[in-house]
């Protein structure tokens, strides 16, 4: 995904938002036709880069979108390419830019019952973008399904049509686009799934909205990228020591559970963590043993035990869940955890021993110094039953009801902060779906926690520098591998400043 030339353009604004910052550019002067031409200058490049040959059809809808289509068309034709225009709805009904654009077309508006896209090479899809809140039914859904089996290149304005700018859900049916063109910052539609399959490869465009709209508009949810977070990540200093980098204490499950607190221990000091202990229950001291080297292994059978090696303040962060059982026995090491002076991570099985109990859960969690939970959807739906809304709506919900970071894992992992900020992630690759990736996650935002990395900031990192290192370690991932990629992905940062 392209988002622009120059800085990352990190936020990411809802179709509400968008219409303030077009309004907002309106008002301080830059006429509504100069964006919408703008706009379909920049559909028409990236037309002549996808097809540099071949007949263009493109389709309008009746609001702004299908403007931009028309500019796009005007253009195009300019240039000497063969373009029909097709117009789901009626000209005359046409208002205020669109209309305008839509005067500039000198040549025939095709109605959709003319629809036939045998022999195009592309077909510009400017039918509703992101702005869409019902689902498609008559002349647009069937326009739709034709763009769809037509076998020609797909170009999206803005979102591919029938896809929800504001969650990506699909609503009845949506463009499956070969690639889409969106204008100063990106939705969140473009970010989670189902609409990020359907975009296709995304650029983000300038088009003459000032970056100063965003003090305005304030805008809350972010594209997860260093940008957002690098300038909290943690440095390690000249002068500094382990200690001073933070001691991560990881709950360790029995004898036969003990591959997830040795990969989260693993992460955390991969992460930067300066030291790190295993707190272990008797019978699987041999193994911790036997299987750790630079990680530190302590008996601990019960959850007085646990608190009491947290009492040591050298201490500060602690990860709690991975393999270590469903049950009270659980729940009191969490406790244990949250009454300490720790930034904690509930994982797994912490996370599940709280079902029916949310209240709990959350009076456990209000007691510590910073909660960071990581559940699947699976996990989730059992923990806080379920939301409305997209994705980070019920992440950003689960955060306020829970008062801690949440971090709602998948391919399009959302992070969620009680103050309402959330980040979307899109780095993530198929293959890091394996068994005890999510132990590693876990480790990872510890290591962070550890080193005094405030909680939202240090969850994104976390999830990018996961992604990351999945990506660049490539098909064949297992999560043995994940942390160990780490290094190559941090020297960068380390060596530049930048990640």
């Amino acid at each position: 995904m392209h988002n622009g030339a120059g800085e990352a353009k990190i936020e990411l604004l809802t179709t509400a938002e968008m219409n303030s910052a077009d309004r907002a550019a309106i008002s301080a002067g830059t006429p509504g036709i100069d964006l919408m031409e703008a706009a379909g200058a920049a559909v028409a490049e990236a037309a002549e880069a996808l097809v540099p040959s071949g007949s263009i059809a493109i389709v309008c809808g009746p609001g702004n979108n299908g403007g931009d289509g028309f500019v796009a068309a005007r253009l195009l034709a300019e240039r000497g390419r063969s373009v029909r225009v097709f117009l789901v709805g009626e000209r005359n009904r046409l208002k205020g830019d669109a209309a305008d654009a839509a005067k500039r077309w000198s040549r025939d508006v095709l109605t959709p019952d003319a629809i036939d896209f045998s022999g195009d090479a592309l077909v510009i899809d400017a039918l509703f973008g992101a702005g869409l809140a019902r689902p498609v039914d008559g002349a647009a859904r069937r326009t739709i399904q034709a763009m769809n089996t037509s076998g020609a290149k797909v170009l999206s304005v803005d979102l591919p049509s029938g896809i929800s700018g504001d969650s990506g859900a699909e609503l009845g049916v949506a463009v499956k686009a070969t690639a889409s063109v969106t204008f100063f910052r990106l939705k969140p539609g473009h970010l989670l799934f189902p609409g990020r399959v359907h975009c296709g490869a995304v650029t983000c465009t300038d088009i003459g909205i000032p970056a100063t709209v965003l003090s305005e508009i304030k805008p809350r949810t972010f594209h997860n990228f260093p940008a957002l977070w690098a300038r909290d990540f943690p440095m390690p200093r000249l002068d500094g020591h382990k200690y001073a980098r933070g001691h991560v204490a990881v709950h360790s499950g029995g004898l036969t559970s003990t591959g997830a607190s040795r990969l989260a221990a693993r992460s955390a000091l991969r992460t930067g963590a300066g030291l790190v202990s295993i707190a272990s229950p008797t019978d699987a001291l041999v193994v911790h043993t036997a299987s750790n080297l630079a990680v530190m292994v302590r008996e601990v059978p019960n959850a007085e035990t646990f608190r009491a090696m947290l009492s040591d303040r050298r201490f500060t962060a602690a990860v709690v869940g991975p393999g270590g059982g469903v049950g009270q026995a659980m729940r009191q090491m969490v406790r244990a955890a949250a009454q300490s002076h720790v930034a904690m991570v509930l994982d797994a099985d912490a996370l599940t021993s709280f079902v029916n109990n949310l209240p709990g859960l959350t009076s456990t969690i209000r007691k510590s110094r910073t909660a960071v939970l990581t559940p699947h959807e699976g996990e989730f739906a059992r923990l806080f039953g379920e939301m409305p809304g997209s994705k980070p709506d019920r992440a950003r919900e689960a955060a306020r009801q829970s008062g801690a970071v949440v971090v709602l894992k998948g391919p399009d992992t959302v992070i969620a902060a009680p103050d309402g900020r959330a980040a979307i992630n899109d780095n993530a690759p198929p293959w890091l779906a394996t068994a005890g990736s999510g132990d590693v996650l876990a480790g990872t935002v510890a290591g962070l926690l550890a080193q005094s990395m405030p909680g939202f900031e240090a969850a994104c990192a976390a999830v990018w520098l996961h992604g990351e290192a999945a990506n660049a370690f490539g098909v064949g991932l297992i999560a043995d591998d994940i942390s160990d990629v780490y290094p190559s992905i941090l020297k960068r940062f380390v060596g530049t400043g930048r990640l």
